[in-house]
């Protein structure tokens, strides 16, 4: 198969050259046996390669309820040890982690895109943005949870510390989109708090998260500080909810909200970042070429299975035409392709079911009255679940792929005529994750992005800008989510605030032969005068 290869109709999106490495070649029966020592499990489940629909891995220990909460007993066992490492090594247990993923990252990019089927620069982004979280929270845990004095409740009398105390063993379920991303980028936080966790990672993606724990284990964590448990999401998810101290989750909002009432009920807390249904807006003064990128690279990475992907995209009706023609000839080019190498430009589907869902909304749009300007059609001459790159005209809101969240590499466009016209539009939805603005006054973009109602807005980039800037919080509005990943927040979540107030020289009372009259006059005297020299 060459690179310019096409369907036999003589028409479609390119493929990329085969490589020369199999699924066998990377996924053998010694490492399963490896990344599967410790994991609890009485039962045998299987994973599948998108790229082709084969079996991966054959022999991977399926949890139980029971199982799990045996994985909660060892994590809580190896917590209260961990806790009370100091805090700076258990952050220099994540810059070690930081350099043996960049220098082993050719073996995780291999599982990947094996589990995934998105491409190798998709997945390197993984590796990418897990380094940046490692390296943020190894240099920034100890500022994060040391000490903080406050003004107490009589000034010189009372002194006050707050203290952050670790949850105990956090409960994260991860999804298979972004397997390492969303396994170990969210628990990194946990454990420099000084925390335990439980994961269950998709089945069909757990090898790397699997592969993330060997190498967090080298590192220097703890083995049983990090638990990893298999199996399907209605048995195994609701036994990691009902054990936890705190719950992390990354999914649907369906199943999110099914996880939010399980942890009300048992009164601990949780995070959930949930779907979307993001919007770019491509204002008059944008510059086209640029725009042209972003929409590529914002709709179309990792197979548009990325919650934070542009779904709707809305274009000033006076650069629409100009816009959407070099969109559609750059969306056409694209190269796609299985190889376990760089060079495809989009991947595969990760399962029938998604492809079920992104050829049901593509074909209902159609046979309603909207147009393809690119792609359209599923490629089983690539592998199962591939489907071309698409761009959407003419869509209504009776069309399911107006609202709801596709999740697949379609794109719908918009033409508006100014710029209030376009943010209205772009905020009328359930969801409210990520958008995106492009134009060249960033004044006027910044204002913008004030004005719409997502967790992050990225200014003539499609996501990576806000996503990858750690030190900021990420997460969604609506029914995107709860909470936040990332910065101060997204590991403060995996802790509890505790005040400690010592009171020096004097009670909160009547002291020193004081009546209740003569305590309250000069109370009320103090209070004034704490306001007069407006301390807070």
């Amino acid at each position: 198969m060459t690179d310019s290869h096409i369907t036999q109709d003589g028409t479609g999106n390119p493929v990329a050259p085969e490589g020369t490495r199999t699924a066998a070649d990377v996924v053998t029966p010694e490492l399963i046996t490896r990344l599967t020592r410790g994991v609890v499990g009485s039962g045998t489940a299987v994973s599948h390669t998108p790229f082709t629909g084969e079996v991966l891995a054959s022999a991977l220990p399926e949890s139980t309820p029971e199982d799990v909460a045996t994985a909660f007993g060892c994590a809580r066992a190896a917590q209260r040890a961990w806790a009370a490492t100091p805090v700076r090594r258990r952050a220099a247990v994540l810059l070690r982690f930081h350099d043996l993923l960049l220098s082993r990252q050719p073996e995780i990019l291999d599982l990947i895109q094996l589990e995934t089927g998105k491409t190798r620069l998709h997945a390197q982004e993984e590796v990418q943005g897990v380094a940046i979280v490692a390296r943020h929270y190894g240099r920034k845990a100890p500022a994060y949870l040391r000490p903080k004095g406050h003004l107490g409740a009589v000034p010189t009398l009372t002194k006050v510390t707050e203290l952050r105390q670790p949850r105990g063993v956090v409960g994260l379920i991860a999804p298979w989109n972004y397997p390492l991303q969303l396994s170990v980028g969210d628990a990194i936080p946990a454990f420099v708090a000084g925390n335990a966790v439980v994961m269950k990672p998709d089945t069909e993606t757990a090898l790397s998260a699997l592969w993330a724990r060997e190498l967090m284990v080298e590192a220097g964590l703890p083995a049983g500080v990090w638990q990893i448990v298999i199996g399907d999401g209605p048995v195994v998810g609701p036994a990691v909810v009902e054990g936890a101290d705190y719950v992390s989750f990354t999914g649907s909002t369906r199943t999110g909200r099914e996880v939010a009432r399980a942890a009300a009920a048992r009164l601990v807390g949780c995070s959930l970042e949930l779907g979307g249904k993001n919007a770019m807006l491509v204002l008059h003064d944008a510059d086209l070429d640029r725009a042209v990128d972003g929409a590529v690279r914002g709709s179309f990475a990792s197979a548009g299975q990325l919650c934070i992907s542009m779904e709707r995209l809305y274009v000033h009706e006076s650069i629409a035409d100009t816009f959407l023609e070099r969109f559609a000839a750059r969306t056409k080019a694209m190269r796609l392709g299985t190889a376990l190498a760089y060079g495809a430009e989009m991947g595969s589907l990760v399962s029938e079911r998604q492809l079920e869902t992104v050829t049901r909304h593509v074909d209902e749009a159609v046979a309603k009255g909207a147009t393809v300007l690119a792609g359209g059609r599923p490629r089983p001459d690539i592998g199962p679940y591939f489907y071309e790159p698409t761009i959407l005209d003419g869509v209504e809101s009776p069309m399911a792929v107006c609202t709801e969240e596709t999740f697949g590499p379609v794109v719908s466009v918009y033409r508006f005529g100014d710029e209030d016209e376009a943010i209205v539009r772009a905020n009328a939805t359930a969801y409210g994750l990520n958008a995106s603005v492009w134009t060249k006054d960033a004044r006027r973009g910044r204002a913008i992005a004030a004005r719409l109602r997502a967790g992050t807005v990225n200014l003539n980039e499609s996501y990576a800008a806000a996503f990858g800037s750690v030190a900021s919080p990420m997460g969604g509005m609506g029914d995107s989510g709860l909470g936040r990943r990332h910065g101060s927040e997204g590991i403060l979540r995996f802790t509890e605030p505790q005040t400690v107030a010592q009171q020096r020289l004097m009670p909160l009372g009547p002291a020193f032969g004081m009546t209740d009259e003569k305590y309250a006059d000069f109370m009320t005297r103090s209070l004034r005068a704490l306001k007069a020299l407006r301390l807070r």
